[in-house]
């Protein structure tokens, strides 16, 4: 026998599986640019920000690639930030009770809080921070798109969380999963699907706020990054139409990369994660996803990366324990509940003394430059703002639920929908000025009436998006009941998918409203050149205020939208989302 033969085939046929072959020549030219990239945008964002004033922004079409390159880094930096914040926060204020009293509370005012003013009080830390380099100006730009995403991500996962099935629950506590186990094994790929959803929703959404984080001016201080939404904003300040169509053009095609180089694999691969026991028939697919399992070197290297992650999610690490939100049958009294009654009661006490000291410090403050009478016309401002939101929010609903799900039950309409609805929700409507102030201007028109459309782009996709989310992960064995039964028409809408879909449109609701106050911040008071026309509202005075650098009535316009944004969460969103995760649970 020719032992020599077979070991040098061996390591012949060993060799052979490590070389590239031809899909690793197309894809190593992908990854190259990406790492060019990153490697591009961290020497200018180290560099001194002196240059920020030597380099004035350019309405040279040629220049926006490099803009759109930047805009696009600060976008997948705040994305990456939003997603841990989801995956911490979400998790503390689903699974304790105590925490959960808190953050879920502290979220709705966060969500309702405007970019504009995170932007007023933040952008001075961050200048502080790193006052001779441009970081600091990148990090107040990154933390303001931050703001426009990862509420809705961390709503999102939240309620996946809450409405785990109860079967698969009961499986985790038989296999006897640590906390951390279930986290990464049934928790986290449950809520994949519509997390992804979410996820292209916030990218979308930061581009709607996208110009007041490049272009922030507060007060007598003025910070421009290059980028798209500065781009925008000079080309807006100069009245040039032509270089408005060159921002559409860029918008267009930086969308429909980060779909097909980001979104479309993603969605892809999170179609494993459907709850369901009979497969699609129509799965999503992802030419990029496809390219990477056919690549042999880049699939190598990747291999030893999916191990280790593998292994540390099957690590039995337990986690720290916390009074949790019960979802089974109440125990006994006893010992341990007396303990957790007590604890309960030094709990609360903690939050209201930390609440009344916070409401304190904050009316201290706003007192040195308001009046009762500025806050009694604040009031009305912020009702006629919430007139407006809840008509949208109405109409919206009305309109994308069922197309929502038209879309979400069909993958492959699904994909072709997607980059469309993705560009659809990503246009800011700084784009649609020059149309809604010329209109507005020639034909005299009421501003209260035909500025509340521009509404709308900040609060239909919200709900468009948790809908397609919802009725994707809808599972195909109740699919398939339905049809057996013959159930159709308004009974199929009543007994099956609207019970389905209820807790993914309460999350967009929810987020809807939100993102509606601060799209009433863009939308109340527009400017085309020395052109300006406000309507009545708190998103206006909360613009033309953060302009004057007036703190103390900047505060006054966000506490109240604050609490418009609560109470209606409060008294409407949050019984029905009771509602939905005790009796609509998809058991």
């Amino acid at each position: 026998m020719d032992f020599g033969f077979n070991l040098n085939r061996t390591a012949n046929a060993s060799a052979w599986r490590v070389l590239p072959n031809r899909w690793d020549f197309v894809a190593f030219p992908l990854i190259i640019c990406l790492i060019a990239m990153g490697a591009i945008g961290f020497h200018q964002t180290m560099a001194p920000i002196s240059t920020l004033n030597a380099e004035a922004i350019s309405l040279d079409p040629r220049m926006l690639p490099e803009y759109a390159m930047r805009t696009t880094l600060r976008m997948l930096a705040a994305m990456v930030a939003s997603l841990t914040f989801t995956l911490v926060y979400g998790t503390l204020a689903a699974k304790s009770r105590r925490a959960g009293q808190v953050l879920v509370p502290i979220l709705d005012i966060l969500q309702s809080v405007p970019v504009l003013g995170y932007i007023s009080f933040t952008v001075t830390f961050f200048l502080a921070l790193f006052p001779s380099r441009v970081l600091g100006a990148e990090l107040a730009a990154i933390f303001a798109i931050f703001t426009s995403q990862a509420w809705n991500m961390t709503f999102s996962f939240y309620q996946s969380l809450r409405t785990v099935p109860r079967d698969l629950d009961e499986v985790s506590k038989g296999f006897h999963l640590t906390g951390w186990q279930r986290f990464w094994k049934l928790e986290v790929p449950f809520s994949m699907p519509g997390l992804i959803w979410n996820m292209m929703m916030s990218m979308s959404g930061g581009w709607f706020f996208v110009v007041a984080s490049e272009a922030i001016t507060v007060g007598n201080k003025t910070i421009t990054l290059p980028g798209i939404g500065a781009y925008l904003a000079q080309a807006i300040s100069d009245k040039n139409l032509g270089a408005v169509g060159w921002v559409i053009l860029a918008m267009t095609v930086v969308i429909l990369a980060y779909d097909q180089f980001l979104f479309r694999p993603l969605v892809a691969w999170a179609d494993k994660f459907r709850m369901e026991t009979t497969s699609s028939g129509d799965a999503p697919e992802s030419w990029l996803l496809d390219l990477i399992r056919r690549t042999r070197l880049i699939h190598r290297l990747l291999v030893p990366m999916g191990w280790f992650l593998s292994k540390a999610a099957r690590v039995p690490i337990k986690l720290p324990s916390f009074p949790v939100i019960e979802r089974a049958a109440p125990v006994a009294p006893g010992k341990g509940t007396r303990r957790s009654r007590v604890g309960d009661v030094v709990w609360a006490v903690f939050v209201i003394v930390l609440t009344v000291f916070v409401v304190w410090r904050v009316v201290a403050y706003v007192r040195t430059g308001v009046t009762l009478d500025d806050v009694g016309h604040v009031l009305v401002l912020g009702l006629i703002t919430l007139l407006r939101v809840v008509l949208l929010i109405a109409i919206a609903s009305v309109i994308w639920v069922p197309l929502g799900v038209l879309i979400g039950l069909r993958p492959a309409l699904a994909e072709k929908i997607q980059p469309l609805a993705q560009f659809l929700a990503a246009f800011p409507a700084n784009l649609l000025f020059p149309v809604f102030v010329i209109a507005i201007v020639r034909f005299n028109l009421n501003p209260d009436i035909w500025l509340s459309p521009l509404i709308v782009l900040g609060t239909q996709w919200y709900i468009l998006f948790n809908v397609i989310a919802g009725a994707t992960a809808y599972p195909n064995d109740y699919k398939e009941a339905a049809a057996n039964f013959r159930i159709r028409g308004w009974q199929w809408w009543r007994q099956a998918m609207l019970p389905g879909i209820f807790p993914y449109y309460v999350t967009g609701a929810i987020t809807a409203s939100g993102g509606a106050w601060n799209a009433s911040i863009v939308s109340e008071f527009v400017q085309w050149g020395d052109t300006k026309v406000e309507a009545h509202g708190l998103g206006a005075y909360i613009a033309q205020m953060t302009a004057a650098g007036d703190f103390p009535k900047i505060i006054v316009g966000i506490a109240v939208m604050s609490l418009f944004v609560t109470l209606f969460n409060r008294v409407l969103w949050r019984p029905l989302y009771a509602y939905a995760e005790a009796k609509l649970r998809l058991d």
